[in-house]
């Protein structure tokens, strides 16, 4: 960052060059079946899970709600599918 700090020259012509002179956008891909396979046996197991927690709270008088543990992982798996399912949207 401050290896040019006294350096005043002008640039040279090939750091000119190394500025980007066109994006391509490519389309939307299709989702992969496997993908959404994972998807929904991670969401069957995230509900394993919250049953396993409000039995575990309730049966052994845990002093907190079942909703700190589950409520965060509910949170983080729907906005990652969300963000999976808008970036391969069907067209």
């Amino acid at each position: 960052m401050f290896a040019d700090l006294f350096n005043f020259q002008r640039p040279s012509p090939r750091y000119e060059q190394a500025f980007v002179e066109a994006v391509d956008v490519r389309s939307i891909t299709a989702p992969d079946p496997k993908v959404e396979r994972l998807i929904l046996i991670c969401w069957v197991l995230i509900a394993i899970k919250h049953v396993a927690v409000i039995w575990t709270v309730y049966h052994y008088h845990i002093p907190f709600h079942q909703l700190w543990v589950n409520a965060p992982t509910w949170l983080l798996a729907a906005v990652a599918t969300g963000i999976y399912y808008y970036n391969h949207r069907r067209i």
